[in-house]
């Protein structure tokens, strides 16, 4: 049995956060090397790992994250090896270096501590969402682990001079140098969403990425009330 199963072991630790398969996160964590990662995403782990949910020093950071409500958010600390996982959904992990990425806070599932980061509004959009659009701004040079829906795209924005359209219930990240704008079409309505009448997209421009997954599940959006 246990040559059976020999394939699923971990591999040997390469790097901060590694993917196992394409739904688990597998983070080498060392003293002074915090994580902040997605309340109840843990799955497994090895060593002494402890976990503080709703940390002091983010719960201000994170109030208007999903309802205001609660901080999804949890800090782990210590030494070991820390599995995170999310419902099934593909892991999509990312070295910052020097750089910057907006994301949909639901699409977070892990990151280095001493990232930057906060919860920011688009700008420009309220008009066209009804509400505003809140994403979580994660700056500095570190790791980062989103999750999507199924396999991700990554699209380029710089490789062309037309704009790249993007539902906004599929998009999971962006650049932030990105400028942003909102689309309202009722020709498209059919082609973008499920939803019927009136569709809106934001259109996006400028030097840098956009990460968008197979899914139009409205209910993975980050809006609050502004």
């Amino acid at each position: 049995m246990n040559q059976q199963l020999a394939g699923y072991a971990p591999s040997p630790v390469a790097a901060r956060m590694e993917n196992h398969g394409h739904s688990m996160l597998k983070v080498a964590m060392a003293s002074g090397q915090d994580l902040y990662a997605r309340t109840g995403s843990m799955v497994a782990y090895e060593g002494f790992i402890t976990y503080e949910p709703n940390p002091p020093a983010v719960r201000q950071v994170a109030q208007q994250w999903i309802t205001g409500e609660s901080t999804p958010v949890m800090r782990c600390s210590g030494d070991g090896l820390l599995y995170l996982a999310d419902y099934g959904a593909d892991v999509v992990v990312i070295n910052l270096q020097n750089d910057a990425l907006s994301v949909n806070g639901t699409n977070v599932l892990a990151f280095d501590a001493h990232l930057q980061w906060g919860v920011e509004r688009v700008k420009g959009l309220a008009k066209f969402t009804g509400q505003g659009l809140f994403n979580v701004t994660i700056s500095g040079t570190g790791w980062i682990a989103l999750t999507s829906r199924g396999t991700p795209i990554v699209v380029d924005c710089g490789r062309g001079e037309d704009e790249t359209y993007v539902d906004p219930d599929a998009l999971v990240a962006w650049s932030p140098a990105l400028k942003v704008k909102g689309k309202r079409s009722f020709k498209a309505s059919s082609l973008i969403g499920r939803g019927s009448g009136e569709a809106y997209q934001m259109a996006f421009s400028g030097q840098g990425i956009v990460v968008v997954q197979p899914s139009e599940d409205s209910t993975d959006r980050l809006r609050v009330r502004g």
